[in-house]
């Protein structure tokens, strides 16, 4: 697989991004969640679209991996008068909102001069794609959604075991391992019981992500960038491109029902839900959703090749 790595300048920001498969295919872009790097996408799964004829690029938000960092902003005031804000869909003032997240991708994609391209957003990543479908539709050839919501008032809140995470994490100068090890905790509790890797599988991939950018800094403005934006739905109503929503059975970050209700909102768009998938992506989920996402683009009226998942 033939991979292209660079920095793009969007505004005042850079952006890194890693840039796969035949340059002159179809192009398709894959925008990742709060504070997950590019190798988040991973790269089985990446092959898969890229043997199918895609052009695939991942890349870093601000704020996470190798991209520009934003340090030294914060949000003013308290952050559950956010939450309380962003539960009632109303906005609230931030460094940057998810809107600014979207222009970071337009950017990006004027950078690599690609007019249109098909969109396949995770988590956050869904919900700035849908900000990018709703406001750009001439440059989003088909969208997939992958376990992520509007954020529509009132929406299913995480499940209780997601929600204690972020009630006690490791302090400022707890040691690397102890880190690591609440970082392993996250994964397993996020992904659900289902298709876990091994421990030392587990570790390796959180030891080698921190290794290449550990910022949590980015983290919490990227969540404030979130709750910031408040409700998604006047966007979302908006959307043209043939649509996909993806969800786990099992999500425990984003539920179910907030899956449906999405789907519900873009006109003509396919639900599917993934059984034993949790809110992550582990190999036994790579082809169905891959699937998915390539059955969507083939909806689009230009830029699709025909599929054919690899067998294995």
């Amino acid at each position: 697989m033939d991979v292209r790595s660079g920095t793009a300048r969007c505004g005042a920001v850079e952006l890194f991004y890693e840039d796969l498969g035949d340059v002159d295919a179809p192009p398709m872009v894959l925008i990742m969640g709060v504070g997950a790097q590019l190798p988040m996408w991973p790269d089985g799964f990446c092959e898969l679209l890229v043997h199918n004829g895609f052009r695939v690029i991942r890349f870093d938000h601000r704020d996470t991996g190798l991209s520009t960092k934003m340090h030294g902003q914060r949000a003013a005031g308290s952050v559950v008068a956010r939450v309380g804000r962003y539960l009632l869909g109303r906005p609230s003032a931030v460094p940057y909102t998810l809107v600014d997240l979207a222009t970071d991708v337009v950017n990006l994609l004027d950078d690599l001069e690609i007019d249109a391209a098909h969109v396949v957003g995770a988590s956050m990543g869904g919900m700035i794609a849908q900000i990018l479908a709703g406001t750009h539709p001439e440059r989003v050839l088909s969208l997939a959604l992958l376990m992520t919501s509007s954020g529509r008032p009132l929406s299913a809140l995480p499940r209780w075991r997601v929600i204690r995470l972020a009630l006690h994490p490791p302090g400022r100068d707890a040691p690397r391992a102890a880190r690591i090890d609440f970082e392993m905790h996250n994964v397993k509790v996020i992904n659900g019981p289902n298709f876990l890797p091994t421990d030392a599988e587990l570790r390796a991939r959180v030891e080698t992500l921190a290794a290449r950018s550990d910022y949590p800094q980015g983290m919490l403005r990227q969540f404030d960038a979130v709750i910031g934006t408040g409700s998604l739905v006047r966007f979302t109503r908006r959307i043209v491109a043939p649509t996909v929503v993806v969800h786990g059975s099992e999500d425990p970050m984003v539920r179910v029902r907030n899956g449906r209700d999405l789907a519900r909102l873009v006109r003509g768009a396919r639900f599917v839900v993934v059984d034993g998938m949790g809110h992550d992506l582990p190999r036994a989920v790579w082809r169905p959703v891959a699937e998915m996402v390539l059955e969507n683009a083939a909806r689009a009226s230009t830029g699709a090749p025909d599929t054919e998942l690899p067998d294995g």
